[in-house]
């Protein structure tokens, strides 16, 4: 099966100015040429230009004639080079446009920088070549990771679109799909990838061992020429299963000695390897509690088998009592991340990162952000969010996630001080800038599949793109990440970027509206998350509930509810704690609100979910209206696509709001004072 270059998509544009014909290429490796051969592609087929390489400048100056002008790929070596992995600087000096690097890394950044000027006809591209821009990157997180739940046997949890491109029947695959996805996501600023599922289980156990190492060392080398590290999940439990131990505790000396060992066996078949990805003690995944011990303990005794290597250990924070009473009012999920790993804060490696959940329960469509972010010091720190849509559509459902992802990184934690002088946003503590951190970044779930379209819906693959370019610059906006993606996938035709971009940019409102609006969440059908189904975990062991009575609904997080409230800095603890001060989109996080509770904008909560419901269905059928005026300027088959996929959001819509406004019509009462039919 074919499938699309997504982003990469070149398309010849005659408008744009390239005066240059000639490449010389620095020294350097593998990285450098990658660099150099996708330069030679994007010119050849966005400018027809044919890039002839040359080993010195000098040489346009032969036979009497300098041709059209040079693009010099350079890492210096003096103290003018870029500051940084992975930085860049793109400079016209003295007719020669000079693309450099802080190393070989910034290098290919800076080449998919001068693409991208082309693909969107940006006017920075006629600055640069005129010498009045001189263009800087430097990536704002330090690990800019994709994390893919990909089963062995090529099937992948929580995914949507198709089977995995990594596994089939046990096996790894490495072929041309492998690298044009190394090409994609270095393109997006991508440098860290885990290729299996956290949740490891039988054949995936074995990764670690001589069964696939040979193939793990080949993805290994192919990942390392785009400047991506490759990462596997890892099963606390496999000296157990591999070895035949009667135990995993971390501080028995057999287990020790079980995990140095295998690290010497790993990292000398592949010494490339970044390191490892470990969920541990999480919904029946194995861990150091069964022994007695903290996550510290099982965390650091990884860190120190990976150490002589330069490898990294990054350790979920993914952790809560998933056997809970439904009737219990005060054991609460929310509370679970802060309350296992605060106390530990400063007790692990310095080559452990934490990586923590955007939300303190599971990638809600809204959610407050963790309070770990605001309350852990003395650790390494990394941002999960998540690209695959599991509460947020699917990948059936249209929901462009980067205005989510800046809310999160904007937000302020109070980490600095009540003052709010500091800058402690989410932004500075995960890039590290905060407390002078360098192993630390932003990880997302990833939404890929062999789907002809990668993504399932040809419009998910916006989250992939934009997952990479905010992960590299979160000082960019969603809408110009939207702009971006637009134009390098579909051209840019001023009416495809007068349809897409407000679909994009208002889909995530639109299917929160529609769903869960004020951020009560959960109400999907147990197991595979997809459809509406408002009791669906109200009764369950999980700890996911919404409390509806038939006087009120939402969960009490105050202080006089679980606490969760007091685990914010001041002045959100206070915040949060008060009804009248709670941000509304997501006051049913934190309070249970009466039905007759009147909101700003003057509306009760009861009539609130009817119109928010009513709306959304409504916003969702034009949506699909104003697609439909693309029919002529989009691809036959990805018009038909996306158009089967925004008729299946229309209806499915409906669904939702016809099955959550007669719900609570029923539980509270109270009729729709508009009249509309609520069953």
């Amino acid at each position: 099966m074919g499938y699309t270059k997504a982003w990469l998509n070149y398309k010849r544009s005659d408008s744009i100015r390239f005066p240059f014909d000639a490449l010389r290429v620095g020294a350097g490796g593998t990285i450098m040429e990658r660099a150099a051969g996708e330069l030679a592609l994007a010119a050849g087929e966005i400018a027809g230009t044919a890039l002839r390489r040359i080993a010195d400048i000098a040489e346009t100056e032969q036979d009497g004639s300098k041709g059209k002008g040079v693009i010099s790929l350079e890492v210096p070596e003096d103290a003018d080079a870029p500051d940084g992995a992975g930085a860049f600087r793109i400079s016209l000096e003295e007719g020669v446009l000079r693309i450099q690097g802080g190393d070989e890394s910034g290098v290919l950044y800076g080449v998919f920088e001068l693409i991208r000027l082309m693909q969107t006809a940006s006017p920075n591209l006629s600055r640069l070549l005129s010498g009045k821009l001189i263009l800087e990157k430097k990536p704002s997180n330090p690990l800019r990771m994709l994390n893919h739940w990909d089963n062995l046997d090529g099937s992948i949890e929580r995914g949507y679109a198709g089977n995995s491109f990594f596994f089939e029947k046990e096996r790894l695959l490495l072929g041309e799909r492998t690298r044009d996805y190394a090409r994609l996501a270095a393109s997006a600023g991508i440098n860290a990838v885990v290729i299996n599922n956290v949740n490891v289980r039988g054949a995936a156990t074995w990764l670690i061992t001589e069964r696939y190492l040979p193939q793990l060392a080949a993805l290994s080398q192919l990942f390392g020429e785009y400047g991506i590290a490759l990462y596997l999940s890892l099963n606390f439990a496999a000296p157990m299963e591999l070895a035949g131990l009667d135990t995993c505790d971390p501080l028995d000396e057999r287990v020790q000695e079980f995990w140095k060992r295998k690290m010497l066996e790993v990292y000398a078949a592949v010494p490339d390897l970044g390191g490892f990805l470990v969920k541990a003690d999480s919904e029946g995944r194995p861990g150091p509690f069964t022994y007695g011990r903290n996550h510290a303990d099982g965390a650091n005794m990884l860190a120190e088998a990976v150490s002589p290597y330069g490898g990294k250990i990054i350790w979920r924070c993914f952790v809560y009592n998933c056997s809970q009473d439904w009737r219990d009012r005060k054991t609460d999920r929310a509370r679970a991340g802060y309350d296992n790993f605060m106390p530990l804060d400063g007790r692990f490696s310095d080559n452990v990162i934490l990586q923590i959940k955007n939300g303190p329960m599971d990638f809600q469509v809204r959610e407050p952000v963790s309070p770990l972010f605001s309350g852990l010091r003395a650790t390494n720190q990394m941002l999960e969010v998540q690209a695959a849509q599991e509460y947020t559509g699917q990948q059936r459902h249209l929901c462009y996630l980067v205005p989510m992802w800046k809310e999160i990184l904007d937000f302020k934690t109070y980490a600095g001080g009540e003052d709010g002088a500091a800058a402690d946003t989410v932004a500075d503590i995960v890039s590290g800038r905060l407390y002078e951190q360098t192993d630390c970044g932003m990880a997302a779930v990833a939404n890929t599949g062999n789907d002809e379209n990668w993504t399932g819906h040809d419009l998910a693959a916006a989250n992939f793109y934009g997952f990479g370019r905010l992960a590299f610059d979160t000082g960019l906006s969603a809408e110009e990440i939207a702009r971006e993606w637009i134009a390098c996938t579909f051209g840019t035709n001023a009416e495809i970027m007068k349809v897409l971009l407000p679909m994009l940019m208002d889909s995530w409102s639109i299917y929160e509206s529609y769903t869960s609006p004020l951020g009560i969440g959960w109400m999907v059908n147990p197991s595979h998350h997809y459809g509406p189904n408002v009791d669906g975990y109200e009764y369950d062991r999980w700890g996911t509930y919404h409390r509806s009575d038939c006087h009120g609904m939402g969960v009490d997080r105050t202080t006089e509810g679980t606490g969760y409230t007091a685990q914010y800095n001041e002045p959100n603890a206070s915040m949060y704690e008060a009804m009248e001060t709670c941000p509304e989109e997501l006051l049913l996080f934190f309070h249970h609100v009466p039905y007759q509770y009147r909101l700003k904008s003057g509306k009760t909560l009861i009539q609130h979910i009817y119109d928010s419901h009513f709306e959304g269905a409504m916003r969702a059928q034009e949506m699909l209206e104003q697609f439909r005026r693309l029919d002529k300027f989009l691809e036959p088959e990805v018009y038909e696509r996306i158009r089967a996929r925004l008729k299946h959001q229309s209806d499915h819509s409906k669904e939702w709001r016809d099955r959550i406004n007669t719900y609570y019509f029923r539980m509270s009462g109270i009729p729709d004072e508009k009249g509309r039919t609520i069953y």
